[in-house]
């Protein structure tokens, strides 16, 4: 078995190894970015359906914090706002949930219309 050529300051052995260990932090950053549009996509999509909800709810009458709260995941219901700014018109509003924990992304909102049912 011949001995392994002496390595040389112009070897190329261990380069996808360095290579890998240089990129490795921004393909994680990369990962870490679409996980969080993906969050911020499932909040303004709970959102729209927790409004409908509770435009519903408050056009026969009934409570519309409550029928948002009830269409909203556990971890989305604590940012909860409801308000009835006019006449059939509920807008719900949620926290945008972070990735890691460590960041306040602002908040998403949806109105929706029911008329008054009687």
């Amino acid at each position: 078995m011949p001995p392994h050529p002496p390595l040389t300051w112009r070897s190329t052995r261990g380069q996808a190894s360095v290579e890998l260990v240089a990129l490795l932090p921004v393909v994680l950053l990369i990962v870490a970015f679409a996980w969080q549009a993906v969050l911020a996509g499932q909040a303004v999509w709970n959102v729209r359906v927790a409004a409908r909800a509770a435009a519903r709810a408050h056009s026969f009458g009934a409570e519309p914090t409550d029928a948002a709260r009830a269409h909203l995941p556990r971890r989305l219901e604590r940012g909860l706002r409801v308000t009835t700014p006019a006449e059939g018109d509920v807008r719900v509003s949620i926290r945008i949930p972070a990735a890691f924990g460590l960041l306040r992304l602002g908040r998403v909102g949806a109105t929706s219309h029911f008329r008054p049912q009687s």
